[in-house]
């Protein structure tokens, strides 16, 4: 009945243990899609970009910028995301080669289209697949083939539909 610790001065009782019956991650709450109140937020955006003034002829009402279609029942995300969301989130990228990590510096304005008009493919040769299983060394991206797992059975039942649907 006395408490813990050197004085006495902690908890007399146990801690009740809780059973975790649902598969939500520690400490998500359920809860919280139901307290963001999108119309609120929706009403509050709208309202925030029209300007009311009263002149000689009259009140005039008017848009404070053309963004009319940018107003969204999403939740805002924090102010600290601004920039590229592709590789935005990552803290350290590098180029792993046998001297150890290159480090990577991508330009702030490289976008993911413009890299693709870039690239030239003319000079690329398509391997057919028995170069592509020379050129790995025979292995291939099936697990179970390390283990001489062939699938010949399934393989063999996808070429007779095959087969069957071409006919």
């Amino acid at each position: 009945g006395q408490g813990l610790g050197r004085r006495e001065d902690g908890i007399a009782e146990a801690i009740r243990v809780k059973v975790k019956c649902d598969t939500a991650g520690v400490g998500h709450d359920a809860a919280e899609p139901f307290t963001f109140h999108w119309w609120d937020h929706v009403f509050n955006e709208a309202a925030a970009n029209i300007a009311v003034e009263a002149g000689q002829d009259g009140i005039s009402v008017k848009a404070l910028s053309e963004q009319g279609g940018r107003i969204s029942n999403k939740k805002p995300r924090k102010a600290g995301n601004s920039g590229s969301l592709l590789y935005g989130r990552f803290v350290k990228s590098a180029t792993l080669t046998a001297c150890g990590e290159e480090s990577v510096t991508l330009p702030a304005s490289s976008e993911s289209s413009e890299e693709e008009e870039k690239l030239d493919l003319s000079s690329v040769r398509r391997l057919t697949d028995e170069e592509l299983v020379q050129a790995c060394g025979g292995r291939t991206a099936h697990k179970g083939a390390r283990h001489g797992l062939t699938m010949s059975a399934k393989l063999a039942r996808l070429e007779e539909q095959e087969r069957a649907f071409l006919a």
